[in-house]
């Protein structure tokens, strides 16, 4: 079976569904590569890379005659409609966002699945694209921060006198939340962390960061993240976090809600009682925002002085390693589905919906939409 990689087409998207370090993975399987020419070259990968590893590099279209494309962003919907009836795509398509997509390829007869939709179960781990890319936008998010900040983020003790260390907060202690932490620590500034789900102070703590406590009820979600909250407990939430903004030289969030817009963590006010200098990184700019005015892909200052950054394509600002890791994902995935006899690969991809994994992740099978079984 044929496996297919296009370029990206959206604008502002740098990374790769494959690199070239995995192809040995899927030929050794018994799957044949294909990547249309240029398709690796924004993530730092060559044609030349790609036919060394064991694939087929051609120009034009490479999806028409494919029995999997595996991709990044969703295919449009006039993509799904070239692909071969009973193909089959692997990708993030969003049920909420990638509506045209999802139409286009249930009238086309493609098996779409969705890497959104992986379970947060342990078998699956390898295959968690959201994690794995989250990872990237959490790194990202700390070294935007410092390179903002008009101060430097470590102790430095001069003999022109003591700098102080940066004071940074994350709102969120997801996979985002923590690698922020991380790196924000690693560049030796204080950090605070705060998420609505309590049982996240200890991993918080692990990373060396001090987890901040409010008085409210915890909100823990299905899978490990966070479920959305009322108003009224939102309001009291952003008042009790109000002073711990006014002290911070760097703000970060990272909250998010799977399939729901952003939660609204700071308001303008909040950000106006924030001092002059201080910058916030906003990671979920793209479905809302957590921060009143923040834009995605904009830099804008306030009235006060506060600088606000809105998240755009973040894991797309990493493309080497993000491609790299969200590569890792994609085979993890397709080698569950490639069958083999008597411990010999066949070459065949064949999704078993009999497992919980591809089961959860299919969004149209045989012409339709489909519905997992568990949520039937």
């Amino acid at each position: 079976m044929r496996i297919s990689v296009a370029k990206e087409i959206r604008a502002g998207e740098r990374r790769v569904a494959l690199v070239p370090d995995i192809i040995s993975k899927l030929t050794k399987a018994g799957l044949e590569v294909v990547i249309e020419s240029g398709a690796g070259v924004a993530s730092g990968f060559s044609d030349d890379q790609y036919t060394a590893a064991g694939a087929s590099v051609k120009s034009g279209n490479v999806i028409s005659d494919a029995d999997v494309v595996a991709a990044v962003s969703p295919l449009t919907p006039d993509q799904y409609k070239s692909l071969k009836k009973g193909a089959l795509s692997i990708s993030f398509l969003s049920p909420t966002t990638s509506v045209d997509s999802i139409e286009a390829a249930a009238s086309a007869g493609v098996t779409a699945l969705s890497l959104e939709l992986v379970p947060r179960i342990s078998r699956a781990q390898s295959m968690d694209a959201l994690t794995s890319q989250a990872l990237c936008a959490g790194y990202r998010a700390s070294l935007i921060g410092a390179e903002l900040s008009p101060r430097f983020f470590p102790l430095l003790m001069t003999a022109a006198g003591t700098v102080t260390p940066a004071q940074v907060i994350v709102l969120g202690a997801g996979v985002a939340g923590l690698q922020a932490i991380a790196t924000a620590k690693r560049l030796g500034a204080v950090v605070s962390a705060y998420d609505v789900r309590p049982s996240s102070a200890d991993e918080v703590k692990s990373m060396g960061a001090k987890f901040i406590t409010l008085e409210l009820e915890a909100l823990e979600g299905a899978g490990g993240y966070a479920r959305e909250m009322t108003e009224e407990r939102a309001a009291k939430q952003r008042e009790l976090l109000t002073p711990y903004l006014a002290g911070a030289d760097v703000l970060i969030t990272t909250a998010a809600v799977p399939g729901r817009p952003a939660p609204r963590l700071v308001t303008g006010a909040m950000v106006s009682a924030m001092k002059s200098g201080a910058v916030v990184v906003d990671l979920a700019a793209e479905t809302g925002g957590n921060v009143e005015g923040s834009k995605p892909g904009e830099t804008i200052t306030t009235s006060n002085g506060v600088i606000i950054w809105g998240g755009k394509d973040v894991p797309s600002q990493l493309p080497y390693h993000a491609s790299m890791l969200f590569s890792r994902n994609v085979v993890n995935l397709l080698l569950l589905m490639t069958k083999s006899v008597d411990g010999k690969p066949t070459g065949d991809v064949v999704p078993d919906f009999a497992d919980e994994i591809i089961d959860a992740a299919t969004l149209t099978h045989g012409g339709s939409r489909r519905t997992p079984e568990g949520k039937k």
